[in-house]
């Protein structure tokens, strides 16, 4: 990487963005194409022709040699498929490079291969990817050369969405359509368009790569299986914000320079709470853009990381017993003339738009909350969600001292004729300043909580897109905004209209505020006496995508079909299924050839210790009550593991996808953990030498 990287010069030098286009494509075609992804119109193929010929050009010069359509399939993770620009050659031999419309617009990935929860056959093999526009495409530099990526959609043959994108988009020109409502209601005749603002930020552990190979739970499933605590841990909040490691440090300025070469503004970074845990942030964008640009960070963490012979891990906990790692989803909406909906202004009491969408998003919330909480389930976020590090599985909002009160005023008195205003922070030493400060604190332990001009869902999993949780948000909201533009635009007198509607909403949805302690258990009885669900894990979450209210919901806007809501079903039940499989047949495999030996071997070491003790006429005491306590744990491990064995052997019996994620939910996890205990305990006993991989202390401190 280079030490005299300058940001200014080189942010976005790989990315074909609106300054390239503009300088490069013809003006009727730069004109056509801005028209395109407006959703004015459609590219003719002449257009998409030229366009492409440019895009090459451009790829070629920065040293590609092949292009892909990149995507976002059910998988988790992105998909590519590489095809350079050579033609046949001429003859006299030489090659041509070329680069079509119809290859720029269109391509034909195998559908049969990713998950499709029935949708695809393997005989059915025909997918289309589709170029989004509004993405811009770019060049990634790695080990198979300068590739031109192109952001697409995929869907299957028959038309269904195979994949994460589409329905973002769909949903986007749902909130679009029904947010333009809203702001015209308000006499706004300039915006255009209304478009989600994303910002995700990114937790991560980074440990060192050698000693991650010696841990075959680590490779094969993201976490540790097995681990005892060590010594110290987080308890003294002494990693969070502190001092970056020097190799850290060196990590961070690579994985920077690769984003900022891509146009992604990654603008924040710093240690985390837990040892080895560490967060990237960027400024916001475009909500698709956002989804991709996450995506695209999580690759070059990855990438950047085996550079230094590090490893980032990006499962959601990846260690017990230190806080695991999510995406906190900053999301918010804005005209494209840049007025942000969500900002309050000094006087939000004074702002009715305002408080008609902070009354929307809280309807929206509240009514679908099963859906939200249902975005941010995967296997890994089930062992995060709910404890003292990561909201709790009960879904609320949390707006802040000044908007509840702004609240209660037009609940209990009719109308709000006041907003709590900034105070000062008096630090009380001369040579400080007194500082202005907000007008409400903020509340980590809230799920989704109003930081000043947007809201910050903090469920999201480290591992998981955006992409759904962004769904959902636009969508939900979407038909808020529908509903309310529905009885105002009729209404004879807007104001009083109006102002009765905020009231409502505000009145019928108030059980989803909550400005307390997310983590205590009085919350979890007052939100049960409110009728707000709590939704523990994953398996139990899948349902929502299928209930009628989902269902009608999705269709009005033409977001997901009734086969896509099923086939999306099926698919989260069948990778519950499959991870916790792989997680449990890794546990055998460690336990039966690498832990249970390496204790027999101490144990044998052990017994000659007490012979040769005994022989010399000394009573081992010490060394017999060690060995009879690593024998009973030995015994303890050996019974879990035949146990465990036998559940996954049946589990894997279970052909109905639902069926089996509960069973592997409920049994194979259960006796997961009672080979866990035994071994944990055995690792505290064992001699380090014997012990056949690395310690936590080893993989979160020796970095």
């Amino acid at each position: 990487m280079k030490e005299n990287f300058n940001v200014a010069e080189e942010f976005g030098v790989d990315v074909f963005n609106n300054h390239v286009m503009k300088l490069r494509l013809p003006k009727n075609v730069y004109k056509n194409l801005k028209s395109a992804m407006e959703g004015k119109s459609e590219l003719s193929l002449e257009d998409a022709d030229s366009i492409a010929n440019v895009m090459k050009n451009w790829a070629v010069e920065k040293g590609a040699t092949h292009f892909t359509h990149w995507f976002q399939p059910l998988t988790g993770s992105t998909a590519e498929k590489h095809d350079s620009f050579i033609s046949a050659p001429d003859s006299e031999g030489r090659i041509i490079m070329e680069f079509s419309g119809k290859e720029l617009i269109k391509g034909e990935p195998d559908a049969s291969s990713f998950p499709s929860g029935g949708l695809r056959a393997t005989f059915e093999a025909r997918g289309y990817t589709a170029w989004d526009c509004t993405s811009p495409a770019f060049i990634r530099h790695d080990g198979t050369g300068a590739i031109l990526v192109i952001p697409t959609a995929f869907c299957s043959y028959t038309g269904e969405a195979l994949d994460q994108k589409t329905p973002l988009l769909r949903s986007m020109d749902a909130i679009n359509e029904q947010a333009l409502r809203i702001v015209r209601l308000f006499g706004n005749t300039s915006s255009k368009t209304v478009t989600p603002s994303v910002g995700a930020e990114q937790e991560y552990f980074i440990v060192d790569r050698d000693k991650y190979l010696q841990r075959k739970d680590l490779i094969y499933t993201g976490r540790t299986l097995f681990g005892a605590s060590p010594a110290k841990g987080q308890e003294l909040d002494d990693h969070y914000f502190g001092v970056i490691r020097e190799r850290i440090g060196e990590f961070m300025r690579d994985v920077n320079q690769e984003l900022w070469k891509l146009g992604v503004s990654a603008r924040t970074q710093h240690n985390e709470v837990a040892p080895g845990q560490h967060e990237l942030a960027p400024i916001y964008a475009q909500c698709n853009i956002a989804t991709d640009n996450n995506q695209l960070t999580m690759e070059i963490l990855k990438k950047v990381a085996y550079h230094h012979n590090l490893v980032c891990l990006l499962h959601e906990k990846p260690f017990e017993g230190v806080n695991g790692s999510g995406k906190h989803d900053n999301w918010s909406l804005t005209t494209d003339d840049g007025i942000n909906l969500l900002n309050p202004g000094k006087t939000p009491h004074e702002n009715i738009q305002f408080l008609l969408v902070l009354g929307a998003v809280m309807k929206a919330v509240d009514t679908h909350s099963d859906l939200l909480r249902e975005s941010a389930a995967n296997v890994g976020n089930d062992q995060r969600l709910g404890a003292n590090e990561a909201p709790p599985a009960i879904i609320s909002i949390f707006l802040g001292e000044q908007l509840e009160d702004v609240i209660n005023q037009l609940i209990d008195k009719g109308d709000a004729t006041s907003s709590i205003q900034k105070g000062k922070l008096h630090t009380g030493a001369s040579a400080l300043p007194d500082l202005n400060k907000d007008a409400t604190d903020r509340n980590r332990t809230s799920p989704f909580a109003f930081t000043g001009n947007k809201f910050e869902f903090r469920m999201v999993g480290s591992s998981d897109s955006i992409a759904p949780a962004n769904v959902v948000l636009n969508t939900i909201v979407a038909e808020s905004f529908k509903e309310i533009a529905d009885e105002l635009e009729n209404a004879e007198d807007f104001n009083m209209a109006v102002h009765d509607m905020i009231k409502k909403l505000f009145t019928e949805h108030q059980r989803i505020l909550f400005n307390g302690n997310g983590y205590s258990e009085e919350w979890a009885e007052e939100a049960h006496r409110r009728g707000l669900p709590d939704i523990k894990n994953m398996v139990d979450a899948i349902p929502a995508l299928t209930t009628d209210k989902a269902l009608k919901l999705y269709e009005q806007f033409g977001v997901f079909t009734k086969t896509e809501l099923l086939s999306r079903a099926e698919i989260k039940y069948e990778a519950y299924k499959k991870t916790v499989n792989i997680e449990a047949k890794s546990m055998l495999n460690i336990s039966s050839k690498q832990i249970i030996p390496a204790v027999i071997s101490y144990t044998t070491e052990l017994a000659n210790s007490i012979a040769a003790v005994s022989e010399a006429g000394i009573e081992p005491t010490t060394q017999k009550a060690i060995l009879a306590d690593v024998t009973e744990n030995l015994n303890a491990m050996y019974k879990a593991q035949t146990e465990l064995k036998e559940a996954v052997e049946k589990g894997a019996t279970i052909t109905d996808p639902k069926e089996a994620a509960h069973f592997f939910r409920d049994t194979v996890s259960a006796k997961m953990k009672e080979l866990r205990d035994p071994a944990d305990r055995l690792e505290m006993i064992v001699d380090k030498e014997y012990w056949p991989f690395p310690s936590y202390g080893d993989l979160i401190f020796e970095v």
